[in-house]
């Protein structure tokens, strides 16, 4: 991923230097394995640990010989440990070290990511309760509908990503596990107990059965978590789109001293954020469908995965990093506009009280259909004239309610009542302390 679109401690994950490093570690906790079991000297375990070294520019100098960047590694390493490295990847096949060291890096970038969550989920908290109660109209369609809160679409948000942590760490479970099982698995020219070993060194499990690979229907399942993290990300990002539309103006991304939103036009304040967040999320999704193909590889194995992998692997969750980071800093300096909303809910001359009308004819004894269209008829000429609806329904023979009950029926109350409920759905013990408050 190019710099623009990169934070520093995920790069970090995929460089170079950690990689090897991991596939060192991965080497010498194997050899200390094989020590404890007597299949290799204990002092030559030692000095793996003692004088294991690598060097990047002498490992791709030497892969550009021998065209096999797991050989050019243990050639290198072979240098630095001497006559000792004989012993080292004793029974192991390059998948051991390359499928084991993706399983850390996944990882890795997984803890990164959980914090970002946590991070998108404390701002979403935050401005939820402060706009618990700031009435806002709820549109479905893109049309207006009835009126909710501000809170409430934050909170909704907020479950959403909730459930996005939970899924990323049954996927950063799924996706940790190491395997040491020799060429196509079978343990054949290696002792299981190095595996197990070796996985309780990484932090991982060991794989119960890797036919040489770890089996790709559990990347694929990680790629298609962090797809849906992606998709949450565009769904939040397109709704402060919308209610930043000049049209709208309920919310806003902060405009920063000095900062210019048009070459051009002076006057722009563009949300450039958010729709860079939507563009961040297709390049997230786009990893699923290769991701879902590594799934079938030929027979016990083979390498069509690995290309897709060194380029998906970094891309897709630096990618993410960067658009979590960015999007909690979206939430957390979001210019809200509570006037707005009102003059918003208020521009339709109360059309937002239709269905309460509605259901109130109902009550009084007329039939639904009947109801209806009393309703509609007084509606649409609010909807294209720009009338009152209210002083309509109130003009109108054939509505039976009384004016005192047709009042009522526009109080804006009467749409909030179970914000609390919501919140403690959502919250639990929290929204109720917070309501205290």
């Amino acid at each position: 991923m190019i710099p623009r679109y990169s934070r520093p401690e995920m790069v970090k994950i995929w460089e170079l230097d950690n990689k090897f490093r991991i596939w060192f570690e991965i080497e010498a906790h194997a050899c200390d394995a094989l020590a404890k079991i007597g299949e290799i000297p204990t002092a030559a375990a030692k000095a793996v640990w003692e004088r294991g070294a690598f060097d990047i520019a002498r490992i791709e100098e030497i892969e550009r010989e021998t065209k096999h960047d797991v050989i050019a590694f243990l050639t290198n390493l072979a240098e630095h440990v001497g006559p000792e490295a004989r012993f080292v990847h004793k029974g192991m096949t390059s998948s051991d070290v390359l499928d084991s060291c993706l399983a850390v890096q996944l990882t890795q970038a997984s803890d990164l990511l959980l914090a970002d969550l946590d991070r998108l989920l404390a701002a979403l908290k935050v401005r939820a309760f402060e706009h618990k109660l700031t009435p806002t109209i709820g549109r479905s369609h893109g049309i207006h509908a009835e009126p909710t809160t501000f809170g409430v679409k934050l909170a909704s948000h907020y479950a959403a990503f909730q459930r996005n942590r939970v899924r990323l760490e049954t996927a950063r479970k799924e996706i940790a596990t190491c395997a040491i099982s020799g060429a196509v698995g079978t343990f054949a020219n290696i002792d299981p107990f190095v595996e197990d070993y070796v996985a309780e060194q990484l932090g991982l499990e060991a794989e119960p059965v890797s036919t040489q690979v770890i089996p790709r229907d559990r990347h694929a399942a990680f790629f298609a978590c962090l797809a849906v993290i992606a998709g949450s990300i565009e769904n939040l990002a397109i709704e402060i789109r919308h209610l930043q539309r000049s049209e709208i103006r309920e919310a806003e991304e902060y405009f920063s001293p000095g900062q210019k939103g048009s070459s051009a036009m002076p006057h722009k304040r563009n949300p450039v954020l958010t729709e860079n967040l939507t563009g961040l999320a297709r390049l997230v999704r786009s990893a699923v469908v290769p991701a879902l193909e590594n799934m079938a590889l030929w027979h016990e194995r083979d390498i069509s995965h690995s290309s897709v992998e060194r380029v998906i692997g970094p891309d897709a969750t630096v990618t993410l990093d960067f658009a979590l980071a960015r999007l909690a800093s979206v939430v957390e300096t979001l210019v809200v506009y509570p006037a707005r909303m009102q003059a918003n809910l208020d521009a339709l001359g109360g059309l937002v009280n239709s269905q309460r009308v509605l259901l109130a004819l109902t009550e009084a004894g007329i039939g639904r259909e009947e109801a209806y269209r009393l309703v509609q008829r007084n509606a649409m000429p609010v909807w294209l004239e720009g009338a009152d609806f209210l002083a309509n329904l109130k003009a109108d023979p054939e509505v039976t309610l009384s004016d005192r009950a047709l009042e009522e029926l526009f109080d804006l109350s009467y749409h909030l009542k179970h914000i609390d409920w919501i919140f403690e759905k959502v919250f639990g013990d929290e929204a109720s302390r917070e309501s205290v408050a």
